[in-house]
């Protein structure tokens, strides 16, 4: 049996989830800090990793509930654990994995705010245009908007893995996993336009750099910064909350709004599940699902309004009130 520490093991697994899984290096800081925390917890109780069973583990989140972690950060944590628990088992440091005997309990998931169509459409035509970086901005939301992209898949899009032609892009997706979107014609047409100014942004770059600003990096990014570098998750947030600062309404929405609307507005449109979760990149259709609860909501504010029943059922339930 191994007699290796807690930190040899959580470096042995976390090499084997990069090149396993592929993850990104956001993900992989996450479970890094989860599996410290973890290690540090064990120490301090005297976990011996062969001693590891699913008493240590209920112990220890029992301790995250007593630091009043919320239910999703602990089952986070868990979902960490139980990772290193099956690398454990293949590596013979414990016989059994603990994990599937630990269950927490269940919880209701909160529904993503969205924005109505009518507001987002209010959100980029606030955008001016008429500037590169405008135009940059502006195809960054109907982007993000109209392909569901993950902030992180946005900034990271290159050329290569767009075709106007085609009217489609290529995304790059967790776990390195790639899926066809279609682009829908406004993205089209201002992702075009931008296109068109792109290699001017470079230009200008290139001629406005000095010894003391930071040189211009060759990037193959669709999105890039006025010193011609790709943007960032931070530089994108920072842009979308200056353009939504106009709007006292908006101030609380962030990249990741766009693509809970996107999915929202497709399946209030009547658009198959099965093909949201694709174009989400979903890798389990239960995720997808959370939007169908969304669109029983649509569908209620709908029938209210709209049937003469429903509203007479509502004027006849204030009246038996009174």
């Amino acid at each position: 049996m191994s007699t290796a520490s807690w930190e040899e093991l959580i470096d042995r697994h976390l090499s084997r989830q990069a090149v396993e899984r592929g993850l990104s290096p956001h993900s992989m800081e996450a479970y890094a800090r989860d599996l410290r925390d973890f290690a540090d917890w064990a120490a301090a109780k005297r976990v011996l990793p062969e001693r590891f069973d699913s008493t240590a583990l209920t112990s220890y989140l029992e301790q995250l509930a007593e630091r009043e972690f919320e239910v999703t950060t602990q089952r986070r944590h868990l979902a960490s654990i139980r990772g290193l628990a099956r690398t454990m088992v293949d590596e013979k440091v414990i016989e059994r994995d603990p994990a599937p005997a630990v269950k927490l309990r269940p919880h209701p998931r909160k529904l993503p705010r969205t924005l109505g169509g009518a507001d987002i459409a209010q959100l980029i035509e606030s955008i001016d245009a008429s500037t590169p970086r405008g135009m940059r901005d502006r195809a960054m939301l109907e982007l993000g908007y109209g392909c569901g992209l993950r902030v992180s898949e946005l900034v990271n899009l290159e050329l290569h893995q767009v075709s106007l032609e085609a009217g489609v892009i290529v995304v790059i997706g967790k776990g390195s996993k790639e899926r066809m979107v279609p682009l829908g014609g406004a993205a089209k047409r201002a992702l075009r336009a931008y296109l068109a100014v792109r290699s001017r942004i470079r230009a200008a770059a290139k001629k406005d750099g000095d010894s003391k600003a930071p040189k211009p990096i060759r990037s193959t990014a669709v999105f890039i910064t006025r010193l011609g570098r790709a943007m960032t998750r931070q530089a994108f947030f920072k842009a979308l909350k200056e353009w939504a600062a106009r709007d006292s309404r908006l101030g609380w929405i962030s990249p990741h709004t766009l693509r809970h609307c996107f999915a929202t507005h497709l399946v209030e449109g009547g658009a198959d599940l099965r093909a949201v979760q694709e174009m989400l990149g979903h890798s389990d259709i239960s995720t997808t699902q959370i939007y169908t609860h969304l669109s029983r909501g649509h569908l209620r504010k709908v029938h209210r309004t709209y049937h003469p029943r429903a509203r007479r059922d509502s004027a006849g339930a204030q009246g038996s009130d009174a």
